[in-house]
């Protein structure tokens, strides 16, 4: 493993002397389509520096001060003593699902689950299929990521050497979901990044899955960068299921870019975590093309979660809709900002942005800022945003009926989430998910079945 860094020196120069220091030993470990984009994204990465609370996007996140820490990064590609398919255990029942795994940043791909798909769907590493499809991993790689934006995209791009691929053909049906599990291992603290590639061409239908755990009690800070392409008349969900420890920092950026009359669910639940920064970008480019954006986050302690999204109707006849819940206790806090775009020219647009708040605690902070932006006349948008504690009133009812307080407050707090929850078009996933935000917010640890890495978080 190389132990990078070099102390006494802002954020940005570590990794710049890390990257110019270590290019020729990234660049062999991974492949050309993921090597062609890195000199571009380093170029971008020194005119950018990390963003620090000045930069309205990142006004509630520190960014250069998470990635000031020394972190150890695994750039030989050295092997993690670890099979996932043996130590991990978690199962949804009744979901039956395509099991796959990162470990780290690395794609597990010595053993693989035997399942029969169509043929023409590709899944597996990113690196190793850009090496069997060149032509078709340059056409997307990196082309809705734009470096040129954000210094943490940059970073993953100039650093990531491997991830996953998830390629869907024209108008093929995938029925079993595909599930993801990101495995964070390591005994230093550790530094990840990741690429997920996911392409459903036109008519194509796909469900993937990931989850997020980490196996050792050390800090870790993970990047991933996901862009999505979806084809004309095309249907794609996606779950992200967050289940870290408090001392994982995770940096997601995920890119959507939607064609004529698709059809999108992102649905991202943050239930146990450290420092959570998603951000979201959406783009409807295509007439009739319609996007479910959903999230949950579950806070308390010193949890900080902040979710960060972006909705640009680029053209007319598209439909979104937008509904992120926090339910924040002890010390936690949480961030929204949503941003609506809508284009000139983008007439008969149709969309609903809400976000809405528990602080269970005087000491929970929740920060929202709503906002529309709009150049056609022809719209129906509407945004709208609460913070507030529970209701009291309906705590009287409860207890005059012989619950309670805590059991009260409890059921008020599930009840208040579970819109979120109710958005999964997968039964079984949907109950598994009711079961594991009542664990937690009864204290109890909220582990999938059978997991045996998840105790003791």
């Amino acid at each position: 493993m190389k132990n990078k860094m070099f102390t006494c020196m802002n954020p940005e120069q570590q990794y710049i002397e890390l990257f110019e220091q270590c290019e020729a030993m990234i660049c062999k470990h991974s492949a050309e389509v993921l090597n062609a984009p890195r000199a571009r994204a380093f170029a971008d990465f020194k005119q950018l520096s990390f963003p620090t609370r000045k930069i309205e996007a990142y006004k509630y996140t520190d960014a250069a001060k998470l990635f000031a820490p020394d972190y150890g990064l695994n750039l030989n590609r050295l092997d993690i003593p670890v099979n996932p398919y043996d130590v991990f255990k978690c199962d949804v029942p009744n979901l039956s699902t395509a099991l796959y795994f990162m470990v780290n940043d690395r794609f597990y791909g010595k053993a693989l689950p035997k399942n029969k798909f169509p043929a023409g769907l590709l899944i597996g590493s990113l690196k190793e299929l850009s090496t069997q499809y060149p032509d078709l991993l340059a056409k997307y790689y990196g082309k809705l990521a734009d470096t040129s934006k954000d210094a943490i995209v940059a970073l993953n791009t100039m650093l990531a050497q491997d991830g996953l691929l998830l390629y869907v053909p024209k108008g093929m049906v995938v029925e079993k979901p595909i599930q993801l599990v990101n495995i964070l291992r390591a005994d230093v603290n550790f530094m990840v990044n990741r690429r997920v590639l996911v392409i459903v061409e036109d008519g194509a239908q796909a469900r993937l899955l990931m989850c997020d755990h980490t196996m050792d009690k050390v800090d870790f800070l993970a990047t991933q960068v996901i862009e999505v392409f979806v084809g004309r008349g095309a249907s794609f969900d996606l779950y992200e299921l967050e289940e870290n420890t408090t001392s994982t920092t995770r940096f997601s950026n995920l890119y959507v870019h939607q064609e004529a009359d698709s059809n999108v669910l992102v649905n991202g639940i943050t239930l146990h975590n450290g420092t959570t920064r998603n951000t979201t970008h959406v783009t409807l480019a295509g007439q009739g093309a319609h996007i479910n954006l959903c999230g949950m986050a579950i806070a308390d302690k010193h949890q900080h979660v902040d979710n960060n999204t972006f909705i640009d109707h680029a053209v007319n006849d598209c439909t979104s809709n937008e509904l992120f819940k926090y339910v924040l206790d002890d010390s936690a806090t949480g961030a929204f900002a949503g941003k609506v775009l809508v284009r000139e020219g983008a007439q008969h647009t149709s969309s609903q942005q809400t976000n809405r708040n528990l602080c269970v605690t005087r000491q929970a902070r929740m920060y929202t800022q709503p906002q529309l932006e709009i150049y056609a006349d022809d719209v129906k948008c509407n945004h709208g945003a609460t913070v507030g504690q529970l209701d009291e009133s309906a705590l009287f009812y409860m207890r005059q009926r012989g619950i309670g307080e805590k059991e009260a407050r409890l059921l008020l707090m599930f009840a208040f989430v579970g819109e979120v929850i109710d958005t999964i078009r997968l039964d079984a996933l949907r109950d598994r998910l009711h079961l594991l935000v009542d664990k937690r917010f009864r204290g109890e640890m909220g582990k999938c079945q059978g997991c045996t890495m998840c105790s003791g978080k």
